[in-house]
């Protein structure tokens, strides 16, 4: 392991986060106070700068050619999300918004709720960074909710924490190593290995024929997009700027933090839910059909398979829901509304987990396809969750294949995807993949059990499924309108971990774990 090059990819990473959050401090010492910005966001600025360019120091006077190789790229993307979210919590535990030290200075929390502040503190800015939006603000965890009893919770905090809540969630939606590779990519040679550590999904090698052009065009749609949605849902939705910039930042990372308690359900807008449906079914594609759409590529980008594939999916649950819920009378008697919401469901839980209505009260049969469709996800290579679609139609094309050597031994199957064949190192990394989250589900639903033996089976059964596909809400008592602060210290901490596990997609974690990772290069 080089740790100059780990050192250089981690230090730039987290330099990058303190831009955003200067910003933050800026709009924060202007609408709420110098004196109340300084305190909240100075130390981690101090921080992000102070040890970014400690780190960037350690790899200076090194050779810039061939610097990256396979192994540096996937522990830089794996280590480099957790001083991220480290920095990023800091604000939250700081500002107030969960029990910090000077809520104990003040003589307003004890030591046991600091220290359990800075777990939720911690538990926020993972599902922020990892655009999850599980959220643990709840009058039993925030001091200033607890001031403010009966209030709106989420909508009491400061705003310059909403704000930065929410631009967390946006830097993680294609990925701060993304962004970084703006920057690094002509000091690293190897760099293409850091972006499929992180973006495992798009076939990044058609957008551009360099890494530089790659990030700066996937970085260009994700930013272009993100400006349309905030003016669509400030002039033709009716919402104010504020909660325009934050929705538009939670969606198009397919994020889901919101603004108040209800989130989406708070407006009761057909416009606002029809704007918010159409990009979180964007962000849900895969980028390089985006990018091939823009080009004037469109006809080719619609003959994807799993894009076809995807949207079959997806209607297919819109129909099996719609039908369910008029037939068994829940919710509007208006079919029309039924059917929004119903779709904007079936869109928003493979996406930012969003609600326009609490499915929560919704029949069974809904409610276990919403839990398919968490699984299922999004497409490969979009900001969408789960385990996407890519992989469960290529796992399927492998079963299919297999009963058919069964039948006859001696024929020749190649699985194809898109008129191509599909090489077995791929087939055998996806298989790696799925069986991975297999083993984690199992893992999830043993220990939520044993540490949360209150919780009914639904819930359960779906908080794995959730944080490894990074949806956000779960089923039954984590459903659309409950926060997660009920659970306990050790079950927020390993909910973090399968958060970070899932962003990841698992297997870059995993590579962590090698005995031979840490290994030096004279060993080699």
């Amino acid at each position: 392991m080089r740790w100059d090059v780990v050192g250089l990819v981690l230090g730039w990473t987290i330099r990058l986060v303190s831009f955003p959050m200067l910003l933050v401090a800026i709009y924060s010492g202007y609408y709420e106070g110098i004196q109340y910005s300084i305190r909240t966001f100075l130390i981690p600025l101090l921080i992000s700068l102070i040890l970014g360019q400690y780190l960037i120091s350690l790899s200076k006077g090194l050779d810039a050619s061939d610097r990256v190789r396979d192994r540096e790229a996937f522990a830089s993307v794996a280590l480099g999300w957790i001083p991220v979210v480290i920095v990023g919590s800091m604000p939250y535990w700081l500002g107030g918004m969960f029990h910090g030290p000077f809520e104990y200075l003040d003589g307003n929390s004890s030591l046991q709720e600091i220290l359990t502040g800075i777990i939720h503190s911690w538990f926020e800015s993972m599902s922020g960074f990892t655009t999850t939006g599980a959220t643990v603000i709840d009058p039993i965890s925030s001091p200033i909710c607890q001031l403010n009893p009966g209030e709106d919770c989420i909508a009491s905090q400061k705003r310059s924490l909403i704000l930065w809540r929410s631009i967390t969630q946006w830097l993680g939606g294609m990925g701060v190593i993304m962004l970084g590779l703006l920057i690094l990519s002509k000091a690293l040679g190897g760099g293409m290995a850091l972006a499929r550590a992180e973006l495992t999904g798009p076939s990044l090698t058609n957008l551009s024929t360099s890494l530089e052009g790659t990030a700066r065009r996937l970085w260009s749609i994700y930013v272009a997009l993100t400006f349309i949605e905030m003016l669509l849902l400030y002039f033709v939705g009716g919402m104010d700027i504020f909660d325009s910039l934050n929705y538009s930042l939670t969606t198009l990372s397919s994020g889901g933090f919101g603004t108040s308690d209800n989130g989406i359900m708070n407006f009761k807008s057909a416009k606002i839910e029809l704007i918010i449906m159409a990009f979180m079914l964007i962000t849900c594609v895969n980028y390089s059909l985006l990018h091939l759409s823009l080009a004037g590529r469109s006809t080719e980008a619609f003959r994807d398979e799993e894009l076809r594939g995807y949207l079959i999916i997806l209607l297919i649950a819109f129909l099996a829901i719609t039908i369910n819920l008029y037939v068994v009378g829940i919710g509007s008697s208006d079919i029309l509304e039924t059917m929004r919401h119903s779709a904007f469901q079936a869109i928003s839980i493979s996406s930012t987990g969003y609600s326009s209505s609490n499915f929560a009260d919704w029949p069974v049969f809904s409610r276990f396809v919403l839990l398919l469709l968490m699984i299922v996800g999004a497409s490969g290579g979009s900001t969408g969750g789960g385990l996407k679609v890519i992989r469960i139609r290529i796992a399927y094309e492998i079963a299919k294949r297999e009963v058919l050597k069964i039948i006859q031994p001696r024929k020749v199957v190649a699985i194809r995807f898109n008129k191509k064949v599909v090489e077995e190192e791929r087939i055998w990394l996806i298989l790696g993949m799925i069986s991975s989250w297999l083993v984690l589900v199992t893992f999830s639903l043993l220990i939520f059990s044993l540490l949360e033996p209150t919780l009914d089976v639904e819930s359960i059964l779906s908080i794995g499924i959730s944080l490894l596909g990074n949806t956000g809400p779960a089923l039954g008592e984590l459903g659309p309108t409950a926060t997660w602060a009920s659970l306990s210290s050790p079950s927020l901490l390993i909910s973090t971990f399968l958060m970070w596990l899932g962003r990841l997609e698992i297997l870059t974690v995993l590579v962590l774990l090698h005995p031979r990772t840490w290994e030096s290069d004279q060993k080699n």
